[in-house]
């Protein structure tokens, strides 16, 4: 394990009033492509936190263990600071609802707790969603690294609030991108499964993403005729306001390389600068700061 400081939960807030619906300049595509994390996070980091609460007795590395609770309360906050964007997405003519059903679904029915007998089996389904999180996290990292960099973003004027959100929830990914690899290898490590449910989250995120990405194009006030395409992806990566394709395709055998770990991708250390300046995490520092003196 690292010698870093221990995970920790950082409680910002942010407020929406200012943050206009394109919050991308003249860019509905780039602004709608990315919100989609607002309706598919919340529900899959509340997924990552139930699963990881039934893993623990499993843990049997304190270092380790601590940095699961340490991610469990990172994650808890990560979905609750991108719900709280969806009543304001409400307010400018756009109800996620229907999308957010169908991720709600996914997570709590497909992938949620099965009515299976204690022992091998119950500890299989277990072990398959430990394996599912490693792999959906190496995105996670991936898309938080991205952000972290993604100074095209800046030039073309996108709304600060919501650039603070999504890089600060991009680096506490690079912070803690270790962990969900490092827990898997712990309590299991087998190749053929981190093979075989690499396969199930990568399918599962590009389906779900570009379900969303189309919702939000279709259901645009703003818009006579919003469509998303592949081809609009590609050229925001050619762009920088959006992951380049290139850039995703090579992530892919990393993760399946044997010798892969997550330490291998992102910048800790960046990742801590950007928490030491971001207007929401120092907020946060400050809030806590006049509790304990109040007290």
């Amino acid at each position: 394990m690292s010698n870093t400081p221990p995970l920790k939960a950082r409680k910002v807030s942010f407020s929406w009033d200012g943050t206009p619906l394109h919050w991308v300049p003249g860019d509905p595509f780039t602004t709608h492509t990315i919100n989609v994390l607002h309706m598919l996070l919340p529900a899959g980091e509340r997924w990552f936190v139930h699963v990881y609460k039934q893993v623990l007795p499993l843990i049997r590395d304190e270092r380790l263990r601590a940095d699961v609770i340490g991610f469990i309360g990172q994650e808890a906050m990560h979905s609750q600071a991108h719900d709280e964007v969806l009543p304001h997405l409400r307010e400018q003519g756009l109800d996620p609802t229907p999308y957010t059903a169908q991720v709600d679904w996914f997570f709590e029915k497909l992938l949620g707790d099965r009515t299976l007998p204690p022992g091998r089996a119950r500890r299989w389904w277990l072990l398959e969603r430990v394996a599912i999180i490693a792999a959906i996290e190496h995105y996670t990292a991936f898309l938080g690294n991205w952000v972290l960099n993604a100074e095209e973003l800046d030039r073309r004027g996108a709304d600060p609030t919501m650039l603070d959100l999504l890089r600060w929830h991009g680096a506490e990914e690079v912070e803690h991108r270790s962990v969900a690899f490092d827990l898997f290898m712990h309590v299991d490590g087998s190749y053929r499964r981190r093979v075989r449910t690499w396969a199930t989250a990568f399918t599962a995120l590009v389906f779900l993403w570009q379900r969303g990405a189309r919702f939000f194009m279709e259901n645009d006030p703003t818009l006579t005729d919003g469509k998303a395409s592949f081809k609009q992806f590609y050229a925001g990566g050619r762009r920088g306001t959006l992951p380049a394709t290139g850039d995703m395709l090579r992530s892919i055998p990393r993760y399946l390389s044997r010798d892969y770990h997550p330490s291998q991708e992102g910048c800790t250390e960046q990742a801590v600068a950007y928490l030491a300046s971001s207007p929401a995490a120092i907020a946060a520092v400050a809030a806590v700061a006049s509790e304990k003196g109040a007290a």
